[in-house]
C-alpha cells in the first residue's frame, strides 16, 4: 500500500507540475486580447468600467452623484483607469509566471531574475504588438508600469511560497522523515 500511495504521488506531481503554467498563459492571452483592441474599443471598456466604479463608489459612499456627474467622473479618470489596468494586469502575470517557477525549486533573486525578465520582455512585446493595431500606440511609460506590477507580484509569491513552505509543508516533510519515507 505504502509504494501504491508514493505513485499516485509521483504521478500527480509529474501530472500537476506542468499544468502550473496554465494560468500564465491564460494571463498572456488576456493581455494580447486587451493590446489587439482598436483604441476607439478600449477607451469606450475604459469608460465603461469608470462608469462602474463611480456608481460603486456612489452607491456605497453615498455621495448623491447625478448620472452626468458619474460620466464625467469617468471621462476624467480614464487616464487612470488604463494605468491600473496595466498595473494590475502585470501584477497577475508576475504571480502566475513566478508561481510554476517557484514550483519547480527557482527561489531567491534567480526568481525575481528570471520572473522580471520574463514579464518585462513580455510587456515590451505587447507595446510592440500595440504599434499594429489601429488607434493605438507603444509607450515606453505603459513598460514602465507593467513592471512596476511585476515587482510586487514576484514578491508575493516569494512571500507565500516561503510561508507555505515554512507553516504547511515543513510538518508534513518532518513526517516523511519520521517514517523513513
Amino acid at each position: 500500500m505504502k509504494y501504491f500511495l508514493m505513485y499516485i504521488k509521483q504521478t500527480l506531481r509529474f501530472v500537476l507540475k506542468p499544468l502550473s503554467f496554465v494560468p500564465a498563459i491564460i494571463m498572456m492571452c488576456v493581455i494580447f486580447m486587451f493590446s489587439g483592441q482598436e483604441g476607439d474599443a478600449s477607451s469606450q471598456l475604459s469608460y465603461q468600467v469608470g462608469i462602474k466604479v463611480f456608481s460603486y463608489a456612489n452607491e456605497k459612499l453615498d455621495r448623491g452623484w447625478s448620472k452626468d456627474q458619474i460620466e464625467d467622473l469617468s471621462e476624467a479618470s480614464q487616464f487612470y483607469v488604463r494605468k491600473t489596468a496595466h498595473f494590475t494586469e502585470y501584477f497577475l502575470l508576475a504571480v502566475s509566471v513566478a508561481f510554476p517557477l517557484y514550483v519547480y525549486g527557482l527561489r531567491g533573486p534567480l526568481l525575481v531574475l528570471f520572473a522580471g525578465a520574463f514579464c518585462a520582455g513580455f510587456a515590451c512585446l505587447d507595446e510592440y504588438h500595440q504599434s499594429f493595431v489601429s488607434g493605438r500606440s507603444p509607450s515606453k511609460r505603459d513598460v514602465i508600469i507593467d513592471c512596476m506590477g511585476v515587482l510586487p507580484g514576484i514578491i508575493l509569491t516569494r512571500i507565500v511560497g516561503w510561508t507555505g513552505r515554512m507553516t504547511i509543508f515543513r510538518p508534513l516533510a518532518n513526517k516523511k522523515k519520521q517514517k523513513g519515507y
